[in-house]
């Protein structure tokens, strides 16, 4: 039910400000492949979600390790390859956007992993492979908004200020305390929004040029894409949750969150032993 309200009244809405012909398209933003349309959107969205549905049991008394890193390396790999077709896909062709979409894309989230691994290395000393994991995420978020539009070096400083925002986004997670498992706030979020702003001032290619290619305009129609989206999806999908609450309720029983929704809700488990 959330996801088709939400889908309804909060992405199709913003998919329309930026790329139906819009009040966002029609002023110039620019987000190739959704940097404020898919990120920040979901990104605040989760944001949401997590303060007005609560913690899980135990969390910040328990320990809650990534179940299977191995497992997370594969997904990873997964979603950066899938992402070439993310992005460059946004070209609706086989052309020159196209690549350079594709090298962007390629280059900012190599990036984005070594500047996670440095600056975790650097805060706890010692590099994790899903630091490496998220940097990499982060990097693919954060240049999603400008693949099409930015050169390699410019993806290259996006992918880098990528990781080490995303990471430290991430580390206020725990300050803050509220509970995001997958730090989709941290990384989409803050990414989209670093993404679109990073737009702003990098864009070069594709007809696009940023504040430091000479259209100082273009960062303020940024600034006011990132905004209004994290206005919108803040409101709408605190509104969205209080009408599900009030339909069918949020969250479970306490009994059921300690059994499992495994069990609680299906009558089976994902392991036999």
């Amino acid at each position: 039910l959330f996801g088709v309200l939400w889908l309804t009244c909060i992405y199709a809405p913003l998919a329309h400000w930026v790329w139906g012909g819009g009040w966002l398209g029609g002023l110039g933003a620019l987000d190739f492949a959704g940097g404020a349309v898919v990120h920040i959107s979901s990104g605040f969205a989760a944001l949401v979600c997590a303060l007005v549905l609560g913690a899980r049991k135990g969390y910040g008394v328990e320990p809650m390790p990534p179940h299977n890193l191995p497992m997370t390396i594969l997904g990873t790999g997964l979603l950066w390859f899938g992402w070439f077709g993310f992005n460059a896909g946004s070209a609706l062709g086989a052309n020159e956007t196209a690549a350079v979409a594709f090298v962007a894309t390629h280059i900012a989230a190599s990036a984005g992993g070594f500047s996670w691994m440095v600056a975790e290395w650097w805060h706890r000393g010692k590099p994790t492979v899903l630091g490496v994991a998220s940097g990499i995420i982060a990097g693919l978020a954060t240049i999603t908004p400008g693949a099409g539009f930015v050169g390699p070096l410019s993806a290259l400083v996006i992918g880098l200020a990528a990781g080490a925002l995303c990471y430290s986004a991430v580390v206020w997670k725990v300050k803050l305390g509220y509970d995001d498992a997958l730090d989709v706030v941290g990384i989409h979020g803050i990414g989209g929004v670093t993404g679109i702003l990073a737009t702003g001032l990098f864009a070069s290619a594709g007809g696009a040029q940023g504040l430091f290619f000479g259209n100082p305009g273009q960062f303020g129609i940024q600034v006011l894409t990132a905004v209004s989206t994290l206005l919108f999806v803040v409101v709408g999908t605190y509104v969205i949750l209080k009408v599900v609450d009030w339909l069918v309720g949020l969250r479970i029983s306490a009994d059921d969150e300690e059994l499992g929704l495994d069990l609680s809700q299906h009558n089976e488990r994902a392991y036999s032993s």
